[in-house]
């Protein structure tokens, strides 16, 4: 099987959406959740879905917020609402392969393991997938479009506190 050729996307915007994407995972990792949101653009869509359901393309997911406005009641949530075990996450990201669309975004498709430590010490491989991004620039900031975080198993932990 020969590789797919792809449009080239030039050096530096490369490199910009390599820190962008890294940027987003750090903010979660360093639990700074209040600034993810910012990370997307006003009418973003953030989708976690399995594998199997993104294939057979169901369209329900585990958790979908549609705009900024939603993924800020869900970090307001975390924050003030929810009961859970305290716990950090440590993601671990591969390349983005990125494709130029038609439509002016860019897409971006990057593997992800995420892994979480919690209270007690234990730490465990939590999810791996892939981030299906479409990324935009907006005055001179890149920001998401649309994120769909599809999860290799559907079986996931009952409670997804933090973003993945």
């Amino acid at each position: 099987m020969e590789p797919t050729k792809l449009p080239p996307v030039a050096p530096a915007l490369r490199a910009r959406i390599e820190d962008f994407l890294a940027e987003i995972a750090r903010l979660i990792d360093d639990d700074a959740v209040e600034c993810w949101p910012e990370a997307f653009a006003e009418d973003a869509t953030y989708r976690i879905i399995p594998r199997d359901a993104f294939e057979a393309g169901q369209p329900v997911g585990i958790l979908s917020c549609e705009g900024r406005g939603m993924m800020r009641d869900r970090v307001l949530a975390l924050r003030t609402a929810n009961i859970f075990e305290p716990h950090r996450t440590c993601h671990v990201l591969g390349r983005p392969r990125l494709t130029p669309a038609t439509d002016g975004t860019i897409e971006a498709r990057s593997t992800f393991a995420l892994y979480r430590t919690q209270q007690g010490g234990r730490t465990e491989l939590f999810a791996a997938g892939k981030y299906l991004d479409r990324i935009i620039e907006r005055d001179g900031a890149l920001r998401l479009a649309s994120r769909e975080v599809v999860l290799e198993s559907g079986q996931v932990d009952i409670l997804i506190v933090l973003p993945i």
